[in-house]
């Protein structure tokens, strides 16, 4: 599984690695093999999850929930609802998503793993920062990076510090989101994960426009951009695009903000999010970026 990751995140071949991973899911279900079964779901949530398509991605973890307790896989009873978790989060289900959160936290507690259970604390941190709970998300993040750090768990370190960013930037603590996303980034480069390159430029974006410095925010959204060409899905671009265009308007382009405003206001539409209404906003004559 933790190939899967690796894979998934670095973008490497993701569509033959899922193409791979559904034939065998069908073989698997074919011969009776609930265990299988169980797993190849739960790979095609991650690889789904970071290409965007939720609903997909949240019924093969709901897949994998059923038959991780029908094949009795405390692997796969654990990482499913950490999985849906996370999918709930990202479609503002926020109840369900703490709800996942802690069964996963439960059970990784229950099985010792420690660097799972670091994960899920960051997971629950965005849940509580969603949901305007910002230092119990801080508090959480920083309890989860810290176990990172004390098993010496590298690659999963980046993912702690980007978690805490995201509590610090709403926080307004901006020099430490800074410091905590740069160091991450490094780790993502170093260890060729692209996604998660991408999505650090596009946070440190995002941290850059807060403080009002609008020319180095255009080159993180840039960056992220090129960074996620190919993997992460069209509502991540779209998410990018519009802060790429807040940086840009308050740059005096007025020209490409809109542009980017209107590329990103098509994909929600397309994909029937309700994230385009605050683009629409920006695509207003009266719009204060």
């Amino acid at each position: 599984m933790q190939l899967t990751k690796d894979l998934a995140e670095s973008g490497a071949d993701a569509l033959q690695y899922e193409q791979a991973n559904a034939a065998l899911l069908t073989a698997a279900r074919e011969a009776g093999d609930q265990h299988a079964e169980a797993r190849f779901h739960l790979a095609l949530t991650y690889v789904r999850t970071l290409s965007g398509r939720l609903d997909e991605a949240d019924e093969n973890a709901k897949s994998a929930m059923l038959l991780g307790l029908a094949s009795e896989d405390p692997y796969v009873s654990s990482f499913a609802p950490n999985d849906r978790g996370i999918i709930a989060n990202a479609q503002h289900r926020h109840a369900d998503a703490e709800g996942y959160l802690r069964q996963a936290l439960a059970a990784f507690r229950d099985d010792e793993n420690r660097q799972a259970e670091a994960s899920a604390l960051c997971n629950l941190s965005r849940v509580y920062l969603d949901t305007g709970r910002v230092d119990s998300a801080i508090d959480l993040a920083e309890e989860g990076l810290s176990i990172y750090r004390q098993l010496g768990a590298k690659r999963r370190l980046a993912n702690g510090m980007y978690a805490l960013a995201l509590a610090y930037t709403q926080a307004m603590r901006l020099e430490e989101a800074t410091e905590q996303l740069t160091g991450a980034l490094a780790i993502f480069r170093d260890s060729r994960q692209r996604f998660w390159e991408g999505m650090t430029n596009f946070r440190l974006a995002e941290v850059e426009l807060a403080a009002r410095r609008p020319a180095t925010a255009a080159n993180h959204a840039e960056q992220a951009l090129t960074a996620l060409r190919g993997i992460g899905g069209d509502s991540w671009r779209a998410t990018v695009l519009t802060t790429l265009g807040r940086a840009l308007h308050a740059l005096g382009q007025t020209g490409r903000a809109r542009v980017c405003w209107q590329e990103a206001l098509a994909t929600f539409e397309r994909l029937g999010s309700s994230d385009g209404i605050a683009v629409q906003a920006l695509l207003s004559p009266t719009v204060v970026a």
